[in-house]
């Protein structure tokens, strides 16, 4: 087997309720089921507040209003590190999109389907490159 490929997988469904924050609990479900190489599949759901870190900007983006949303993808590792994007789109229709910070607070639900790698292992480090730490797949043991 490839290291970056995997033939056993896992799902698992996770339902949010009003005012919790969406990245916060993403990682803290993943750190209560020691979720190693997870991976969103899919979510739908609405905010009443948002907060991204848009393209190449080093600040968050806040805003209190409702919105759907619409995507969220991304990886997860058992030590809590995350990569999350999230789209949300306003009650005109717009959509914009960034990197998921914390401070997202759901307004009535957030349904979420995390897979997880059960013969992989994501953790991440600093790549000399990008100078940010990325992802690195390894087999688990």
């Amino acid at each position: 087997m490839n290291p970056s490929s995997s033939e056993h997988n896992l799902v698992f469904i996770l339902r949010l309720g009003p005012d919790k924050d969406l990245k916060k609990e993403i990682i803290a479900f993943a750190k209560a089921h020691h979720i190693r190489a997870g991976y969103i599949i899919t979510c739908v759901g609405s905010l009443k507040k948002a907060s991204l870190r848009l393209a190449d900007l080093s600040i968050a983006t806040t805003w209190t209003q409702k919105f759907e949303i619409v995507s969220l993808v991304g990886t997860l590792a058992e030590d809590g590190s995350a990569h999350l994007h999230l789209s949300i789109s306003d009650s005109t229709g717009n959509t914009l999109g960034g990197h998921l910070l914390d401070d997202n607070l759901i307004y009535t639900t957030a349904e979420i389907v995390i897979g997880e790698a059960m013969d992989l292992k994501f953790t991440r480090e600093e790549d000399s490159l990008t100078t940010f730490k990325e992802l690195v797949v390894e087999k688990r043991d």
